[in-house]
């Protein structure tokens, strides 16, 4: 796969490269792969996420299934008391407003459905492309929720089957609201540089 250049490489770290069979596309953003993945057309591309850019133009790109853009994956901050549990939740919810939280989510307050185990959970719910943005994120505002944190797309699942929510809010993220519509990114296709 040949990439082309570009100006100003860095700011490419943390998107994607999408490769529609033999010709490809640099810089694009996670909501808009999805929609690339959601068209028939381009359904069955491959798409590579930009890790590091270097100054001379050398990128470290990983390889991605296509099925990471249909999960959602999760971060689950557990606790026994109610009220710690939910001063966990308005703090991260107060983090999550003020530091630019990297991409949409569904934040809950929730409480399980069976008497034993850990009764409360902060659930942090997310597309999981964004793993790695969420997880530098949690750890730059260095939130501790809970008295023991999970996480994954498995967790997820396990999440919606035992646990009823006693509060939520939508977050909406940085990296979301740089993301183009399908329209315009459908009309580009072909371009080597997207943005």
């Amino acid at each position: 796969m040949k990439l082309p250049e570009l100006d100003n490489p860095q700011r490419y770290e943390g998107l994607y490269v999408f490769d529609f069979e033999g010709q490809v596309g640099v810089g694009y953003t996670a909501r808009e792969i999805e929609i690339l993945l959601e068209s028939e057309k381009y359904r069955d591309g491959k798409v590579y996420k930009i890790h590091r850019a270097y100054p001379n133009g050398r990128l470290e790109i990983k390889g991605l299934s296509n099925k990471v853009f249909q999960v959602e994956s999760g971060m689950f901050f557990h606790g026994r008391d109610q009220q710690q549990t939910r001063k966990d939740y308005q703090q991260l919810l107060e983090l999550a407003q003020a530091g630019e939280f990297p991409c949409r989510a569904k934040l809950h307050l929730a409480q399980n459905k069976s008497p034993e185990g850990t009764r409360y959970v902060v659930a942090l719910i997310y597309p999981a492309e964004y793993d790695e943005e969420v997880a530098a994120w949690l750890a730059e505002k260095e939130y501790q929720g809970g008295e023991q944190a999970s996480g994954g797309a498995s967790e997820v699942a396990e999440y919606y089957r035992d646990y009823s929510k006693i509060d939520s809010f939508q977050l909406w993220g940085v990296l979301d609201g740089t993301a183009r519509d399908a329209n315009d990114i459908l009309a580009n296709v072909g371009r080597a540089v997207v943005r």
